[in-house]
């Protein structure tokens, strides 16, 4: 599924999120293959809302860029993408520990992808079920 000629490493994945909100949020990038790759989130202190649980908005910024990075790896290297849409069911709660995010490729088209994203946490229970709409755009030289 993934374009053969990107640069799919783990090390590699994990330098796109350098300076990000990514990394401002804990996020890392724990397996990759040429078929899928798993994000992993904390939840902790720059995680959770006022009653000490993962907030909504963190689990979809995982969500974001779960897909994102994968949408980018099926990608040619003059192309990138953008989102256009997310929605996510928030489906339990979780105070501690990690959350994993897993895109699936929904749709792979010439202009747009839709992926779903499973959010799990660390005993593989759901967490977050999320799908996201990408635009597909020529990077500016």
């Amino acid at each position: 599924m993934f374009n053969p000629r990107k640069n799919i490493t783990l090390d590699a994945l994990n330098g796109l999120m350098q300076k990000t909100l990514a990394s401002q949020l804990g996020m890392e990038v724990i397996s990759v293959n040429m078929d899928s790759l798993t994000v992993k989130m904390p939840v902790d202190e720059r995680t959770i809302q006022s009653y000490g649980v993962l907030n909504g908005g963190a689990s979809m910024a995982l969500a974001e860029t779960c897909a994102s990075l994968a949408a980018n790896l099926c990608l040619d290297e003059d192309k990138m993408c953008v989102g256009l849409e997310i929605n996510g069911n928030h489906i339990r709660a979780i105070s501690s520990g990690y959350v994993y995010g897993t895109p699936k490729p929904i749709h792979i088209g010439r202009t747009t992808h839709v992926w779903e994203i499973r959010i799990t946490d660390d005993r593989d229970k759901l967490i977050n079920l999320s799908r996201i709409t990408l635009a597909i755009m020529n990077i500016k030289s």
